[in-house]
């Protein structure tokens, strides 16, 4: 298993869709931690706050265990922020943890 970095970048306007499949985005996240393959996950605020408000994200990380740069790919590609049109871009790259 290797470590992937995914990088999803929201397209404008997206906070609706943003929040309306976080919850099935948030299980298909929790089936990793699950299994021990979650090092972190979160959304990039918009602006500098915890709760953006209106203002929403510009996108989120997720850094899991894959046993391929394929296996990360096809695993991002069914997550409802891809699907329901949330993400406009999604970068998938191997990751080396150094720290903590």
């Amino acid at each position: 298993l290797m470590l992937y970095a995914i990088i999803g970048s929201d397209h404008p306007a997206s906070l609706e869709a943003r929040l309306r499949v976080r919850p099935a985005h948030l299980a298909r996240v929790r089936a990793l931690v699950e299994a021990g393959r979650l090092v972190v996950a979160g959304p990039f605020p918009a602006v500098d706050a915890n709760d953006p408000g209106a203002a929403g994200f510009t996108g989120s990380l997720i850094v899991a265990e894959f046993d391929s740069a394929e296996e990360a790919r096809a695993w991002i590609k069914e997550d409802p922020y891809v699907t329901e049109g949330v993400f406009a871009a999604v970068d998938v790259r191997p990751f080396r943890q150094v720290l903590p």
